[in-house]
């Protein structure tokens, strides 16, 4: 065989094992899914338990990568700068609408291809045992008639809880900022906060308030959604006290970077919605206390602008916006 042969020879393989490595239905080689949390936390619990499903279903690998920093923006940045095939994908979190409107970065919600919603945990109410607003409506009104007097905690400025009860304050006609926010690194500061008569209201998941209620130390006045959570059918829903409804909450999904081709978004949609319906992954969120709620990709694109929206809104009005 002539040298020329050769050439042409092993290029016509070359091409040959390109198209068909090409042909391979996705995936062909390991996934990253991108959590921008640290480990151990909730968004990173969650993560692992989709993780070790999508590679069941898959069939192969697929390594959850702990991207921390700047409240969630070196990991959501990574997601969004990923190469759209698919070998990179994300755990999106709630600040995905925040972070343009705060002027944090440049990431919004078009930055990513939706692919599935998972999990969303509302807000609620919480007040002390001894607190003498009995239920939600003595509470508006007594905020309605005496502004600048009362104080709320949970988290720090912006965050995914503060911007649902602010905009649920909003809502009911309250000017959010004329309840003094005390900010705190989390939930459970800011009960024991509560607690100790430090602060008046405090906003944060059901699951987080459960140990406090039940020591009789705090009372959850309301869970700030539309519908009685299935797991605390005590508690009203802020849509029973008020009639108007209200959705907003932290959230979790499964993103792609913008422009994933259709067929690997499908592919990835299937296989999330199998992970999602099955056995273990509902008992781990009960167990967990997450809120298991199911999107689809244009359900949680259309989920994800709503909140964007309400975000901007209720920023602005927080004097957040940059």
């Amino acid at each position: 065989m002539s040298t020329l042969s050769k050439i042409l020879y092993a290029t016509a393989l070359t091409l040959a094992a390109s198209t068909a490595f090409a042909a391979t239905p996705y995936p062909v080689k390991p996934i990253t899914l991108i959590v921008p949390w640290s480990a151990g936390g909730g968004s990173d619990a969650v993560g692992r338990q989709l993780a070790m499903g999508l590679q069941e279903e898959l069939g192969q690998p697929v390594n959850v990568v702990n991207k921390t920093g700047g409240a969630g923006v070196i990991g959501h940045m990574t997601m969004k700068m990923a190469r759209p095939d698919g070998y990179t994908l994300g755990l999106g979190t709630a600040e995905i609408a925040t972070y343009k409107h705060i002027g944090t970065a440049d990431i919004s919600y078009t930055d990513f291809t939706p692919i599935s919603l998972l999990n969303v945990d509302y807000a609620t109410f919480t007040v002390n045992a001894e607190s003498p607003w009995k239920d939600l409506s003595d509470a508006l009104s007594d905020l309605r008639s005496n502004p600048n007097t009362y104080t709320v905690s949970g988290s720090a400025p912006g965050a995914a809880y503060h911007l649902s009860f602010a905009g649920f304050i909003d809502q009911q006609g309250i000017d959010p900022q004329t309840i003094n926010l005390v900010p705190s690194e989390g939930a459970a500061p800011g009960l024991q906060e509560l607690a100790a008569n430090g602060v008046d209201i405090v906003f944060n998941s059901l699951p987080e308030t459960v140990s406090m209620n039940r020591s009789g130390r705090t009372r959850t006045l309301a869970v700030l959604s539309n519908d009685r959570l299935e797991r605390f059918p005590d508690v009203p829903s802020a849509k029973e006290v008020t009639g108007d409804e209200w959705t907003q909450g932290s959230w979790r999904g499964l993103v792609g970077p913008a422009n994933l081709p259709e067929d690997v978004t499908k592919r990835l949609a299937v296989a999330a919605k199998k992970v999602f319906n099955s056995e273990s992954f509902q008992e781990f969120m009960e167990g967990r206390g997450f809120g298991a709620v199911w999107a689809d990709a244009e359900g949680f694109k259309a989920y994800m602008k709503e909140q964007d929206e309400k975000n901007a809104v209720t920023i602005d009005k927080l004097g957040l916006a940059n």
